[in-house]
């Protein structure tokens, strides 16, 4: 039988910084899991409504972006850090995105989102999407915030689990929309889910802390005019 025949493509130094900060998150940050699934049919009709207007083009992911703050805001508990020697939290809520490139993962943070309309989100977010794909990205828009957003939902992942981008305390793993079986007042029909999981660092928070954080998101991402409010 013949030998497989294979090649070294050498490490670059994005990958190699992407394992280091990885397997150091892994080693020293204690991950746990918290998951949960939305009806998304009327966030779906929020989106198609707000594109209709002709203004920026809204996403699936900036209401997520957007809700994942307004979830901060009402959970401040959740926008924190370990520090050696206190638990930081902030006033202020900074998301990262995860941006696939041709080089390897990046997360770019969008400043304040908690204070940004959508039409902001989603205008910022395309722009640091597209320097981030060109190699553009400022030095400091690559560090901050206390959330990442992760979402492989265009690529039709159903559900997953992400590792803590550090010194961060949570990533939000974000699923494709699909069609399923749903229950609605007593009979069962068909709707629009998405499948969440966050991944939490436990050492500056506590499993209820996320569980109360992931009740009030997935009412966002089910009620989504309270995005807008």
């Amino acid at each position: 039988m013949a030998t497989a025949t294979y090649e070294d493509i050498p490490h670059t130094r994005m990958r190699r910084s992407i394992a280091d900060r990885l397997t150091q998150s892994v080693r020293v940050a204690p991950h746990f899991f918290v998951s949960g699934t939305a009806r998304v049919d009327a966030l779906l009709e929020l989106r198609t409504r707000l594109n209709g207007y002709g203004l920026e083009t809204v996403t699936i992911n900036d209401l997520v972006v957007l809700g994942a703050a307004h979830a901060h805001v009402l959970v401040p508990a959740m926008n924190v850090l370990w520090m050696p020697d206190a638990v930081r939290r902030f006033s202020g809520v900074d998301v990262a995105v995860a941006v696939r490139t041709d080089r390897g993962l990046v997360t770019a943070v969008l400043r304040g989102v908690d204070r940004m309309t959508v039409s902001a989100v989603a205008a910022a977010g395309r722009e640091l999407v597209s320097r981030a794909r060109s190699g553009r990205l400022l030095e400091d828009e690559l560090v901050g915030g206390t959330l990442t957003v992760t979402n492989l939902g265009a690529l039709g992942t159903e559900a997953f689990t992400a590792i803590i981008n550090p010194p961060q305390s949570t990533i939000l793993a974000v699923g494709a929309a699909r069609e399923e079986p749903v229950v609605g007042a007593g009979t069962l029909e068909v709707g629009r889910v998405i499948h969440v999981t966050l991944s939490v660092d436990h050492r500056p928070i506590d499993g209820a802390v996320a569980a109360e954080w992931m009740a009030a998101f997935l009412t966002l991402l089910e009620e989504p005019l309270r995005i807008l409010a």
